[in-house]
């Protein structure tokens, strides 16, 4: 009389398969929802690319990356954002978005990188940055670098080739957060350490500096999407995937050498 079922044999033959399978699966899985990830976060940085470009066609500038001065006794829609003790109070240019963005903007959802793995909950950290080179700084954040009336689209003579905003380690980026120039990455200390672009190759050695902060780690060292690359809105509004080693600036003999314009208006 022959038996039915499996032998044990069969059954181990089956279950190593399957192993097999799943363990072939699992990293194409992760890559595809990498991959997903970093789509998204695209759509909501070229979103808030192009809700910045109408800002400047109605206003004739682009927005104050922070102002405090204007609107400082205002508080903006759902309250300051960040920790009163890190971060100063006051307007961020995505604040000045609000009624272009509509239902977008009061979700949240367009101004939170999908990809995100800073622990910190607040929107200030590990996002998107805007280029404090284009929108100045009204007050409050120290360095005449940055401080000044924003440009206007018409004022950037290579649109195309000068950055406007990126994944960031924090709401304002600059030259400073892709270069190893000495000196604080942020000139406000209380958040000097979240300032930097995810994935750099130079985010290792400011790890063993201590000047990323608690929480920063991963994303300033590890990066955010696949290859450590970034999403990059250019001040013409189209949308580049790069190398976050592209956007790096180098010390070239005692200066910093500014690329292609991209970080500084030309």
């Amino acid at each position: 009389m022959r038996r039915s079922g499996f032998t044990l044999i069969e059954l181990l033959v089956v279950i190593a398969i399957t192993a097999m399978l799943i363990g072939l699966l699992v990293p194409i899985l992760r890559a595809a929802k990498q991959q997903t990830r970093a789509v998204a976060c695209g759509s909501n940085i070229r979103q808030l690319a192009l809700a910045l470009t109408v800002y400047d066609q109605g206003n004739g500038t682009f927005p104050h990356g922070f102002d405090d001065s204007t609107h400082g006794t205002t508080q903006p829609l759902g309250g300051y954002p960040g920790r009163a003790a890190r971060d100063l109070q006051g307007w961020w240019w995505f604040h000045f978005l609000a009624g272009t963005l509509g239902e977008n903007f009061d979700k949240g959802s367009v101004i939170w990188c999908p990809s995100r793995s800073v622990k910190d909950p607040y929107i200030l950290c590990g996002n998107y940055g805007v280029n404090r080179s284009i929108c100045r700084d009204a007050s409050g954040i120290t360095g005449s670098e940055f401080v000044g009336t924003p440009l206007s689209l018409n004022q950037i003579r290579s649109p195309a080739k000068t950055l406007l905003i990126t994944d960031s380690g924090y709401s304002l980026v600059s030259w400073r957060g892709a270069s190893d120039a000495s000196g604080p990455y942020f000139d406000n200390p209380r958040r000097e350490g979240v300032f930097y672009v995810p994935g750099l190759r130079i985010n290792n050695q400011r790890l063993l500096e201590r000047t990323i902060s608690p929480g920063c780690e991963r994303d300033a060292v590890d990066g955010r999407h696949p290859s450590k690359t970034v999403n990059v809105v250019f001040a013409d509004s189209h949308l580049a995937r790069l190398k976050a080693d592209d956007l790096f600036v180098e010390d070239t003999g005692g200066s910093y050498s500014n690329r292609s314009p991209l970080w500084l208006p030309k």
